[in-house]
């Protein structure tokens, strides 16, 4: 199995240069002026342009203000303080202020769409600091 990442986008040429700014993805593949994908993670990333206001799951609009969902992103860098700067040059917003925890430092920042994402800096043995036998 493979996973895919896609992302809906009102505007996939600024999703473009957010992705790539922020986290330094590559462009790889066009679909015309609805979609691309960026490689850089470890999984794919596609933007795909979904108007503001068409129907996204269920029947519930679409609405690129800041928004809550049960699933998101989180992305592991070496250098939280210097992922941050990066992402908030970009266009990012940072929701919270960095914590500390048993297995490193978080922050959560929403891309210029609404979309959540957590920036990871594991510490000492990360997760396993934490994990039970």
């Amino acid at each position: 199995m493979k996973l895919l990442v896609n992302i809906d986008v009102p505007d996939v040429r600024e999703a473009e240069a957010f992705y790539t700014g922020a986290f330094g993805l590559t462009p790889a593949r066009r679909f015309g002026d609805d979609g691309v994908e960026l490689l850089g993670f470890e999984a794919p990333l596609y933007l795909l342009r979904k108007d503001a206001g068409s129907i996204g799951a269920g029947k519930a609009a679409r609405d690129y203000a800041r928004h809550w969902t049960p699933v998101h992103c989180d992305v592991a860098v070496d250098d939280l303080d210097a992922a941050l700067a990066r992402a908030l040059a970009a266009g990012a917003t940072q929701d919270s202020p960095i914590r500390q925890a048993n297995w490193g430092r978080i922050v959560t920042i929403a891309d210029p769409f609404g979309h959540g994402w957590c920036l990871l800096q594991f510490l000492g043995r990360g997760y396993d600091e934490i994990a039970t036998p």
